[in-house]
């Protein structure tokens, strides 16, 4: 996966595509992250489709940075682990609400484990390439996997709630924010 993720270095009109579509990904979550939190008390048909949504626009998102990609700095591979690890994630989701939190919990903790692992290496390749504004996003992905693991072990609880996907989502824009503003700073001493 490493070697296929070689890429020529991103183009600044790359650059500025990758930060709107970061502010993008920052204002869904924070919006997405206040309607789960204000649901979160039950898994209703309005909370599963806020679920479901999710990895949806994360594979928009994902479709976009591809065609950015493709068009600037050559394929990346990750972003397409990342459509079919999201792709898969929305489908176990409609499976998952229907047997309630528990299920939900463990779908949702495999998809921010693996997506994670994904997104820390795609993070850490373009660092090495000299593309500035990644070291958020390397973070995140290693928060992501950590996550994904306490989301699987709450499954297990009694009182398992879905509030704490409303934080992770919330943490997760805030990283794309940071990301973004890095990516702009990074633009302007060029």
């Amino acid at each position: 996966m490493a070697s296929s993720l070689a890429a020529p270095a991103p183009t600044k009109v790359d650059t500025a595509a990758l930060r709107r579509l970061y502010f993008l990904r920052f204002a869904f979550a924070t919006v997405w992250a206040v309607l789960v939190f204000a649901t979160a008390h039950t898994l209703s048909p309005l909370s599963a489709t806020l679920l479901v949504i999710y990895p949806v626009f994360d594979v928009a998102c994902a479709v976009v940075d591809i065609r950015s990609a493709k068009a600037n700095r050559g394929p990346v591979r990750g972003l397409y682990a990342n459509v079919t690890l999201s792709t898969l994630t929305a489908a176990g989701l409609v499976a998952a609400a229907t047997s309630g939190v528990p299920a939900v919990l463990r779908v949702w903790g495999a998809w921010a484990i693996t997506a994670g692992v994904v997104q820390l290496t795609v993070g850490a390749l373009r660092r090495r390439r000299g593309m500035a504004g990644q070291w958020p996003m390397i973070l995140s992905g290693a928060i992501s996997t950590l996550a994904g693991t306490s989301f699987i072990a709450q499954a297990g609880k009694a009182n398992a709630s879905l509030s704490a996907l409303a934080g992770y989502a919330f943490l997760g824009g805030v990283f794309f924010l940071v990301s973004a503003l890095r990516l702009g700073r990074a633009d302007k001493t060029d």
